[in-house]
C-alpha cells in the first residue's frame, strides 16, 4: 500500500497525470526533481549562450560529482519477479533489466591497477564478498555545486566500484545533459578512472555515447580525498588551480551521504524493488527540500564568499606589487605559462614543482645509502649493531627538538595546572627521560670524551634542583670542539638542510609555528658556527646568514618602517638551498616563488569565479522557477474529452503547481536583491 502511495504521489506531482497518453508514455527521469541551479538547456540558460567566447565557457558548466557507498547494501532476500518495482528508472535510479543487460552484454572487463597511491577502491574491485547480499552498495552520479541527485545517476553495485558500473551511471545520465558544453567531473579516483574512459565509451552501446570532442571535459578529485594521492595528481585535479572551478569542494556527494546513510538499516532489509523504489522517493524529497531552500543556501554562500574574494584579492596584489618591482620579467613569463596552460591542459603545469631540495629525511637517506655500499664492501664503521653514526646524530638533533616542544609546553602552563595536564606532561617528560638515557649509554660508543665532559660540567653546575629531561645538555658534536671530523661533517649536513627546511617553512602564518622554527634555525646556526672552525669551512655563511628578529616576516610586509612602495623581500625569500652551486639555488628560488605567486593568483581568482558562478545560479534558479511555472500552466489544458469536474481539478492542480513556482521565484529575488543590487555585473532584475 505505501509503495502504491508513493508511485502514484510521484506520478502526480511530476505532472504525469496531465499527459494525454497516461502513465504509460512516463519517460526515463520524468518523475526526478530537476536542480534550477545547474545549466538546463532551453529551461534557464539565456538566448546565445552557446555563442559564449571559450574564455567564459566556465560560467555554464556542469559540476558533477561521482562516489559510491556501501552502506546501501540490499541483503538478498527476495527477486525483481517476487517483489516488482513500481518506478521503472523514472526517477534518480536507472532502469533495473536495462543495466543488467548492458552488465550482462558488455561483460567483464579488466581493470587497470592504480598507477597513484594504493587505491584500494581500483586493486581490490573484484575481490569484494558479496555473498547473501543482492547488491553491495550503490553508486551515483550527482550535482557536485548543490548536493542534489541527478535524474537517472543512481544504481546498484554488484561486485565492489567497477569502472563499468560507474561508466554506465555517469553515461546514462549525460544523456540528460546532451546540450551542455562543459563539464567539470570530481570523482575520487579521477586520476585512474578518466585515463582510458573514452576508449571504454566507444565499446559500450551508442545511445551512450556522448560527443566529447566538442565539450570541454574537466576531471577533478575532490579536495578532502586529493592530499592522499600523489605529487602529480595533487597539481593535476585540484579544484583549487583548474580556472572556473569556484570554491566547489566536490565533497558534496559525502554530506550528502549523512543524510541517506539512516535509510540504509531498513531498505538492506527489502526486496531489490522496494529498496531502489524507497531510496528514490527520499531521494525525491531530500531534492525538494534543496530546491525550497535555494532562497537562503544561495544567499549565505554570496555573503560569505564577496569579503573572501575581497581579501584573497587584495592579498594577491600586495604580493604581485612586490615581485612586479623586483623580477618583472619573471612575473611575465608566470603568467604566461599559466594562461597557457589553463587553454591547453597538455602544456607544462607551472604549479608542478620542478626542482627538488634536500631535507632533513633526505640527507638522513643520503647517509644510509652510504653506509650501505660501505657495507657492501666489508667496510663497517658502526660500534653498535643497531645505531650507525649518522643514526646517532639525527636521533640526537630529534631528541632535541622534543626538549625544546616540551620546554615550550612547560612555559605554557598556567598558574592552576589541572592533574589532567601535569600527567600528561610528566608522562612525556618520563619518556624523554628514557630515551635520553638510551641514546647517551650509545654516545658513549663513539665519542669516549664525552664522559669526562659531563662529569665536569655536572661538577661546575651544583645545584639541589634535579635536572629535568628538557634541560640535559646531550653534547652534540658542535658543542665538543674535540670531535671527530666526521662526527662533525654528518652534524653540518643535517643542520644545514634543516636550517633551509625551516627557513622555508616561515610561510605558515601561524605564530608558534614560525617562532618554533625560528628557534630550531638559530640553533642549527650556532652550531655551524662553533663546527666551522674545526671542518675548517665557512662559506655556509654565504647561504645562511645569522637570522634576527626583523627578518622573520611575510613576502609582502616588507622590512619595519618602509613605505608600500618601497617594500623589500627579506633574506628567507632570497636565501639559496644548500646546493653546490649558486645558479642552482637560484633555480631553486624561482622555482619557490613561482609556486608562491600561482597558488596566490589562483586563490584569489576563484574567490572571484565563484562570487560571478553564485550571481549566475540566482539568475538560473529564477528564470528556472519562471519555464517550470509556464510548463505547468500548459499541462493545465492538456488532456481533453474529460468531464467538468475532472477537467477542472486537473486544471487547478497544474495552476497550483505554477503559482508555488512563482512564489518561490519571488522569495528569492526579494532575498537576494540587496546583495546583487551591490555588485557589479547583470542584475537578477524583480519584474
Amino acid at each position: 500500500m505505501v509503495k502504491e502511495w508513493r508511485n502514484l504521489t510521484l506520478l502526480k506531482r511530476s505532472g504525469c497525470g496531465h499527459d494525454p497518453d497516461g502513465v504509460e508514455a512516463t519517460q526515463h527521469s520524468a518523475c526526478a526533481v530537476l536542480c534550477p541551479a545547474c545549466p538546463q538547456p532551453g529551461k534557464n540558460l539565456p538566448n546565445g549562450w552557446e555563442d559564449t567566447p571559450s574564455e567564459d565557457r566556465w560560467k555554464y558548466s556542469l559540476f558533477l560529482a561521482i562516489d559510491t557507498n556501501f552502506r546501501l547494501a540490499c541483503k538478498n532476500v527476495s527477486s525483481d519477479k517476487v517483489d516488482p518495482g513500481l518506478n521503472k528508472g523514472w526517477a534518480y535510479f536507472v532502469e533495473e533489466k536495462a543495466f543488467k543487460k548492458f552488465l550482462h552484454d558488455t561483460g567483464k572487463q579488466p581493470q587497470e591497477k592504480s598507477s597513484c597511491a594504493s587505491h584500494n577502491t581500483v586493486n581490490l574491485a573484484e575481490t569484494k564478498n558479496s555473498r547473501g547480499l543482492a547488491a553491495m552498495g550503490a553508486g551515483t552520479v550527482d550535482c557536485s555545486c548543490h548536493n542534489m541527485k541527478r535524474p537517472c545517476g543512481f544504481g546498484d553495485l554488484q561486485k565492489g566500484e567497477r569502472y563499468i558500473n560507474m561508466d554506465y551511471l555517469f553515461f546514462f545520465t549525460l544523456q540528460y545533459s546532451k546540450d551542455v558544453v562543459a563539464l567539470n567531473m570530481s570523482y575520487d579516483i579521477a586520476c585512474q578512472w578518466s585515463k582510458h574512459i573514452w576508449d571504454r565509451m566507444a565499446t559500450y552501446p551508442c545511445q551512450m555515447h556522448v560527443e566529447h570532442d566538442t565539450k570541454d571535459f574537466v576531471f577533478l578529485v575532490p579536495k578532502f580525498h586529493l592530499p592522499a594521492h600523489v605529487a602529480f595528481c595533487q597539481v593535476t585535479y585540484s579544484h583549487n588551480l583548474i580556472k572556473g572551478m569556484g570554491h566547489t569542494d566536490g565533497e558534496a556527494l559525502e554530506r550528502g551521504w549523512a543524510n541517506i546513510n539512516p535509510v540504509a538499516t531498513s531498505t538492506q532489509e527489502m526486496g531489490p524493488s522496494s529498496c531502489r523504489d524507497t531510496l528514490d522517493d527520499h531521494f525525491g524529497d531530500f531534492n525538494w527540500k534543496k530546491v525550497t531552500n535555494f532562497h537562503i543556501s544561495l544567499f549565505q554562500k554570496l555573503v560569505a564568499a564577496v569579503p573572501q574574494r575581497d581579501q584573497h584579492l587584495a592579498d594577491f596584489n600586495d604580493f604581485n606589487e612586490t615581485l612586479v618591482a623586483e623580477q618583472p620579467e619573471e612575473v611575465t613569463q608566470w603568467k604566461l605559462a599559466i594562461e597557457g596552460w589553463e587553454a591547453d591542459r597538455l602544456q607544462p603545469n607551472p604549479f608542478e614543482i620542478t626542482t627538488t631540495t634536500m631535507s632533513l629525511a633526505a640527507v638522513q637517506l643520503c647517509l644510509s645509502q652510504k653506509e650501505a655500499e660501505d657495507l657492501e664492501r666489508s667496510l663497517n664503521y658502526s660500534l653498535h649493531t643497531e645505531v650507525s653514526p649518522s643514526v646517532l646524530i639525527s636521533s640526537g638533533i630529534e631528541i632535541e627538538d622534543q626538549q625544546c616542544q616540551l620546554e615550550r609546553e612547560y612555559g605554557a602552563l598556567g598558574a592552576h595546572p589541572t592533574d589532567l595536564q601535569l600527567m600528561k606532561l610528566q608522562e612525556r617528560s618520563n619518556a624523554l627521560q628514557r630515551k635520553i638515557e638510551q641514546w647517551c649509554k650509545v654516545q658513549v660508543l663513539y665519542m669516549p670524551t664525552v664522559i669526562r665532559v659531563r662529569i665536569f660540567n655536572t661538577a661546575s653546575t651544583i645545584s639541589s634542583r634535579e635536572e629535568k629531561p628538557h634541560e640535559v645538555k646531550l653534547w652534540l658534536p658542535s658543542q665538543l670542539k674535540g670531535a671527530s671530523n666526521e662526527f662533525c661533517e654528518e652534524h653540518n649536513q643535517l643542520c644545514g638542510q634543516q636550517a633551509n627546511t625551516r627557513a622555508a617553512a616561515v610561510l605558515t602564518k601561524v605564530e608558534l609555528s614560525i617562532k618554533t622554527d625560528a628557534e630550531q634555525y638559530r640553533r642549527a646556526w650556532t652550531a655551524l658556527v662553533v663546527l666551522s672552525d674545526v671542518l675548517q669551512e665557512h662559506s655556509w655563511g654565504n647561504d645562511l646568514p645569522k637570522l634576527e628578529a626583523e627578518h622573520v616576516h611575510g613576502m609582502s610586509d616588507g622590512h619595519t618602517g618602509q613605505s608600500e612602495g618601497n617594500q623589500t623581500l627579506s633574506w628567507i625569500w632570497k636565501a639559496h638551498g644548500v646546493t653546490t652551486g649558486d645558479s642552482e639555488g637560484e633555480t631553486i628560488l624561482a622555482d619557490a616563488l613561482c609556486m608562491e605567486w600561482c597558488k596566490s593568483q589562483a586563490c584569489a581568482y576563484r574567490w572571484m569565479e565563484e562570487v560571478e558562478l553564485l550571481q549566475e545560479e540566482m539568475r538560473r534558479v529564477c528564470a528556472f522557477f519562471d519555464w517550470y511555472a509556464a510548463w505547468w500552466k500548459d499541462q493545465a489544458s492538456r488532456r481533453i474529452g474529460l468531464d467538468v469536474a475532472k477537467s477542472e481539478g486537473i486544471g487547478a492542480y497544474a495552476k497550483r503547481q505554477a503559482a508555488i513556482q512563482i512564489m518561490m521565484r519571488d522569495n528569492c529575488l526579494k532575498k537576494w536583491h540587496p546583495i546583487t543590487a551591490s555588485l557589479p555585473g547583470p542584475e537578477v532584475v524583480v519584474p
